[in-house]
């Protein structure tokens, strides 16, 4: 058996594939003042569900994928570890410079960002090193003890260190290294060359300050999983999701924790991509994630997952960036638990405060009293509250219609149905411009596109956003309910590797630049040897990060092979590039000399099957269903609607209105669409 975890806002997820190749979708509550509680409940769930004790569960797993939002939540939340940050003398404003940037240059009235770290907590080191590698002043070994010895006073708890040029020789942070451990043991440290061995100074000392300030208590929170898990019988191997779409051993992960940070959204599209070629055919496709608390969209280009460098804790410029590519995903505070609510000039807003797990939407009767999208679709009829999560929740509807009736109808003078209805159009709204952002604004035209939804909530209104895009189609995976989870499933062991060397098209160095490619191929083989031993297949995948001569940001540039052997191949390359260029800007300079700044090597391991199987029927409706129901639409008002269970469809169309229901999601078939289900038990929509 494989188990995968997505830890949500609102919800814990998780997916069970059995030793018959069954796939079984299990949720629990998520308990935000102590996650692992919520991963243990689904635990639970899913062992009453397949007739076992969480202890056989657990003994007859043979891996358990995991993904958190713990980093993330303590990194908005300040309750990360005190942290240090050592960096060389004179240059003790990188984190409060940064690259400059703002958004709004002219409003003065915007403060200039706090650092990561306070500069009460930042010591200049002594001893330089140039841009060439070489020593020109020896650190002084007695000077960074006596900063040591002031770390050790003001009792930190974890420490950054970051010194120029570190990159090119990290001798001297190899040192500090050592002192520390010497004069400071038992307190976790990250250097920077280690870690995210960049060009950039910013980026490469933002990304160690946020590293270890993770350590702590990614190291306790890691720790008490695997401890927790493994006293009720878990022997298996424990999995961390990345935010780079791929898995990491949860001991290497503690010791670089930052990859953690969005690591259960980079999954989606990795299912979707999956589920877009199966189902329709399709290698490019927008992803849609709806959660309780976030709407998380993506996308797949020509079977391609983007990545961006671009990843900001909080607003560009505003916030700390993170210093890593990273599956591109862009979140915001819309979905089943958003709040909806007027402002003192009577217009209605939803979200982005959401009512989360505790106390929840006002009809989960767990004292919440806010109208949410959950709240509005249940008054509108679509959702059954005698079958929320497969019955073993009942939802109150008449809280749902008071919350509304008194935070929404009355303010705006409007019917209960019209207040509900005006709730889920403006989400849907919203949810339409977070898919503008990456698509049109990308220069990817939505129309005619795939939209594949995912979450518990995406069934109601993805249709009404695939039509305000013009979609062709709308996939709603039966394992969409746990996209994330599912993705994890199948997503790669991997590795990155990477090392600055400076080459040009003009002058290329090609002795220099196979050396820096052969060394990291070594390291990748080392890693597929070792934790990726026993994979079904690997792969080494090689990138330059290149750009045109007097630009100033490069871009990644896959290689077709780790080596050059003749100029034909850096011609290649150079061709390459051009192409590349063009995507990303809509241009190319063919007559523009390339430099070549970086090098990346990347060790993929395939530890499972490439596909998922099909999803078991654990829960069964308690009683017949009923076959119609009084639903709202608007422009229709409440008409007879019928209702399907999701997992008796035949593939014969079916025709809107209507309502399709499974135990984790209700997917809503406007008037005018029709739903088909496939062979792998997806519907394929068409709006």
């Amino acid at each position: 058996m494989r188990l995968a975890c997505d830890t949500g806002g609102t919800f814990t997820d998780l997916v069970v594939e059995d030793d018959r190749g069954q796939v079984h979708m299990f949720k629990a509550a998520t308990t935000p003042a102590d996650p692992v509680t919520g991963i243990l409940d689904s635990v639970d769930a899913a062992a009453a569900g397949l007739a076992l004790t969480r202890a056989e569960l657990l003994a007859r797993s043979e891996s358990f994928v995991h993904g958190t939002t713990h980093a993330i939540n303590a990194i908005i939340t300040g309750n990360t570890a005190k942290t240090a940050f050592l960096t060389t003398q004179g240059h003790p404003d990188i984190l409060v410079i940064r690259e400059g940037g703002r958004l709004e240059p002219f409003n003065f009235l915007v403060p200039f960002p706090k650092p990561y770290i306070p500069r009460a907590l930042t010591f200049e080191v002594s001893g330089r090193i140039g841009a060439d590698g070489k020593v020109t002043e020896t650190l002084d070994e007695a000077q960074v003890i006596k900063v040591i010895a002031g770390l050790k006073r003001k009792k930190v708890e974890a420490v950054a260190v970051c010194l120029l040029w570190s990159t090119v020789n990290g001798a001297h942070e190899k040192q500090v290294g050592k002192l520390l451990e010497k004069h400071l043991p038992g307190v976790p440290y990250t250097l920077s060359h280690v870690l995210n061995p960049i060009l950039r100074e910013y980026r490469r000392a933002s990304s160690t300050a946020i590293d270890a300030s993770l350590k702590p208590m990614m190291s306790r929170y890691l720790g008490g999983l695997s401890d927790r898990l493994r006293e009720t019988g878990f022997e298996g191997r424990l999995l961390m999701l990345t935010s780079k779409g791929g898995v990491m051993d949860f001991a290497d992960l503690a010791e670089a924790p930052i990859h953690s940070i969005g690591s259960g959204p980079s999954m989606a599209p990795l299912a979707g991509r999956y589920f877009a070629q199966t189902d329709v055919g399709e290698d490019t496709a927008i992803i849609a994630d709806t959660g309780g608390t976030t709407y998380d969209v993506s996308l797949v280009r020509r079977g391609v997952v983007p990545m961006t460098p671009e990843t900001w804790i909080g607003q560009r410029y505003r916030g700390h960036i993170v210093g890593f590519p990273s599956v591109d995903v862009k979140s915001i505070g819309a979905g089943g638990g958003s709040i909806a609510w007027v402002d003192e000039g009577g217009l209605l807003h939803v979200g982005p405060q959401s009512a989360g797990a505790v106390p929840g939407p006002a009809c989960y009767g767990r004292g919440g009293a806010e109208p949410t999208v959950t709240d509005a679709s249940l008054v509108l009829g679509h959702i059954d509250p005698a079958f929320f999560l497969g019955g073993t929740m009942k939802l109150d509807a008449k809280r749902a219609e008071t919350a509304i009736r008194d935070k929404v109808a009355k303010p705006l003078k409007m019917s209960l149905m019209d207040a509900a209805s005006a709730i889920l159009r403006l989400a849907t709204e919203n949810m339409v411009n977070a898919i503008e952002e990456i698509t049109i604004h990308q220069g990817l035209d939505p129309r005619g596109t795939v939209l594949i939804g995912g979450g518990g909530a995406a069934g109601l209104n993805s249709v009404a956003i695939a039509r305000r895009l013009g979609c062709s189609k709308v996939v709603i995976p039966e394992l969409g309910a746990t996209l994330s989870a599912a993705g994890a499933l199948i997503s790669d062991l991997h590795a990155d590797f990477r090392a600055l060397h400076y080459s040009s098209s003009t002058s290329f160095d090609m002795k220099g630049s196979n050396k820096v490619l052969s060394d990291l191929t070594k390291r990748c083989k080392a890693f597929i040897k070792g934790p990726g031993g026993g994979a079904k297949n690997s792969s080494i995948e090689y990138f330059a990060e290149a750009h045109y001569r007097s630009q100033i940001w490069e871009i990644d540039l896959p290689l077709r092979k780790g080596s050059f052997k003749t100029a034909a191949d850096v011609a290649r390359a150079r061709e390459d590039f051009d192409a590349a260029h063009e995507e990303v800007f809509a241009y190319r300079d063919p007559d523009s000399e390339v430099q070549f700044v970086g090098w990346r090597a990347v060790a993929r391991c395939r530890l499972a099957g490439k596909g998922l199987g099909n999803l078991a029927r654990d829960f069964e409706r308690s009683g017949s269903a009923a076959k119609s129901r009084k639903a709202y639409f608007a422009g229709k008002g409440s008409v007879s609607t019928k209702v399907y269970e999701f997992a008796s469809m035949k593939s014969k169309p079916v025709k809107g209105p209507a309502i399709i229901e499974s135990p984790f999601t209700t997917v809503v078939i406007d008037p005018g669409a029709t739903a088909r289900r496939t062979k792998s038990g997806s519907l394929v929509i068409t709006p």
